[in-house]
C-alpha cells in the first residue's frame, strides 16, 4: 500500500468515515448517552467524552483533546500514521 496520501484522501478519511463506525471497527468501548455517543478516551481512560456528529470529531472533556478517525486508530492500535491510514483504507474503502 501507498505510504503517501493526498490531502483530499486524508480529508475524506477524517470527515466521511463516521467516528462511531471507527470505534466499532476497533471494538473500542462506546455507548449512547442522552442521544450522544460516548467512548472511553484512549488517552486518559475516562468516559467524559462525546462525538460531535457535525464535525465528526470525538472530544475528551477531561483531557481537552479532540480526536479524528486517524488519531483514534493511532492511539488505540498504537500504530504510526501510515499504518493507521492503511487500517482505515482497508476497512472503509468506499468512504474514501
Amino acid at each position: 500500500m501507498a505510504k503517501y496520501f493526498t490531502r483530499h484522501m486524508l480529508y475524506k478519511m477524517r470527515n466521511n468515515i463516521p467516528l462511531v463506525d471507527v470505534l466499532v471497527a476497533l471494538q473500542w468501548p462506546h455507548k449512547m448517552r442522552d442521544e450522544r455517543v460516548c467512548f472511553v478516551c484512549p488517552q486518559c481512560s475516562e468516559s467524559l467524552t462525546a462525538i460531535n456528529q457535525r464535525t465528526n470529531l470525538g472530544r475528551c472533556f477531561r483531557c481537552e483533546i479532540n480526536f479524528n478517525s486517524i488519531d483514534l486508530v493511532m492511539l488505540i492500535k498504537e500504530y504510526d500514521f501510515v499504518a493507521a491510514v492503511q487500517f482505515l483504507q482497508q476497512r472503509f474503502p468506499t468512504s474514501i
